[in-house]
């Protein structure tokens, strides 16, 4: 980034847990705004002891998503630690929550109260179903939203039951939504001069992911189902096992039909006129994925995908994630870094992927510890005196 990273100036007070709207906290805080996490005194983010654990007992989990910030506690269910939020708020841009509808506004800490002290402030609400609807009380984590929304149902193989997606899709598609109305907040902020309340619904995100798949719903009345690695409506678009136990994937468009077939030695199925184009291979699907799954299943991966990468064809090979980190390419675009945490040490991190082309990324400030930052808030930004401050340590409150 430039010396000055785009968010400098933003401040974030973020009562957000777990991942997904911790994780668009943290890609606020790498790109430069100052997040400051509320957490719960003596325990904190219920992250803070999700496994795995490192060797001093922080959580790995913990810090994936919430570098860079500042963490201060808050006893929520206390009327001083209610009245320090409220204080606090009226002096950031934004708040980021993930609690069920209608808990900040019994906290006193809803839009309506929060926004009448800050007119300009951002509010974002992230939830599992939104603040509407007749399911805006339930609770619900990523895979139970993967299987609501039908994304269970589409994943895995065709002859196989429903599967999570490998990744939690759900939290992470959310996080970046969370990130986009924050930004979609404070862009609106600066062309109308008032802040906004921004409803993030995870199921309403993995709903969005259906984009294609409601298209040919929409179109073809068809309901789509499992294809394992093949693309329902391309072909070839699949993973394939070579003679030597290794997968690639091949993903083609029609200027890329002769030359993998030439490669394969599949002449007859290159001299076809009915298979050039792609929606004469979907027809004859079945035909044209055993060609290729046989050919494929007589060469060694490495150097068929080197031989099909030098004739243009999109293949990649199926690695595993010890494999894809260590690529020369990860390497070389720097995703993969390290930061120094107080009590644990060294700590591998995966950067943020997002940078300013002309500048290096910068290097990840690490998680916090629980509370590290209270007094340094408490007196910075509401002015309160060290024995002030001392005083609600003594009550619990902090």
């Amino acid at each position: 980034m430039s010396e000055r990273p785009p968010l400098a100036g933003v401040t974030v007070l973020d009562f957000s847990r777990v991942l997904a709207a911790p994780m668009a906290t943290q890609i606020l805080a790498e790109l430069g705004a100052t997040v400051v996490k509320v957490e719960r005194p003596r325990s904190g983010d219920e992250t803070r002891g999700f496994e795995p654990r490192l060797p001093h007992g922080e959580s790995a989990y913990f810090f994936a998503f919430n570098r860079g910030k500042r963490s201060i506690t808050l006893d929520l269910k206390h009327p001083d630690g209610r009245d320090l939020a409220r204080r606090l708020a009226a002096r950031v841009d934004v708040v980021v929550e993930n609690f069920l509808p209608g808990t900040m506004d019994r906290l006193g800490l809803g839009y309506a109260e929060l926004s009448a002290d800050n007119p300009g402030l951002v509010y974002v609400s992230a939830t599992g179903f939104g603040q509407t609807g007749p399911n805006r009380d339930r609770k619900g984590y990523d895979t139970v939203f993967q299987a609501l929304s039908g994304v269970m149902a589409v994943t895995g193989s065709p002859d196989g039951p429903p599967a999570k997606a490998g990744v939690p899709v759900a939290d992470m598609t959310s996080g970046l939504w969370v990130a986009i109305a924050v930004l979609t907040g404070l862009m609106g902020r600066a062309t109308g001069g008032r802040g906004r309340h921004l409803d993030v619904a995870m199921m309403d995100v993995q709903l969005s992911l259906h984009a294609l798949n409601a298209a040919r719903l929409f179109a073809l009345d068809e309901d789509p189902v499992r294809t394992g690695t093949e693309h329902p409506g391309r072909v070839p678009s699949a993973a394939f096992r070579a003679a030597d136990g290794g997968w690639l994937h091949i993903s083609g468009s029609d200027q890329h039909w002769v030359p993998l077939c030439t490669i394969l030695g599949l002449h007859d199925l290159a001299a076809d006129p009915a298979l050039r184009n792609n929606a004469g291979r979907v027809a004859q699907r079945e035909r044209v994925m055993r060609a290729l799954t046989d050919a494929i299943a007589t060469r060694d991966r490495d150097p068929l995908v080197k031989e099909l990468r030098a004739a243009d064809v999109p293949v990649g090979e199926v690695r595993g994630v010890r494999e894809a980190l260590a690529d020369p390419h990860t390497a070389a675009r720097a995703m993969v870094t390290a930061f120094e945490h107080p009590t644990e040490g060294t700590f591998p991190a995966l950067r943020t992927p997002l940078r300013e082309a002309a500048s290096p990324p910068p290097d990840p400030a690490p998680p916090p510890l629980l509370g590290a930052d209270t007094d340094a808030v408490l007196t910075d930004l509401l002015g309160l005196t060290p024995a002030e401050v001392a005083d609600l340590r003594t009550e619990g409150v902090i």
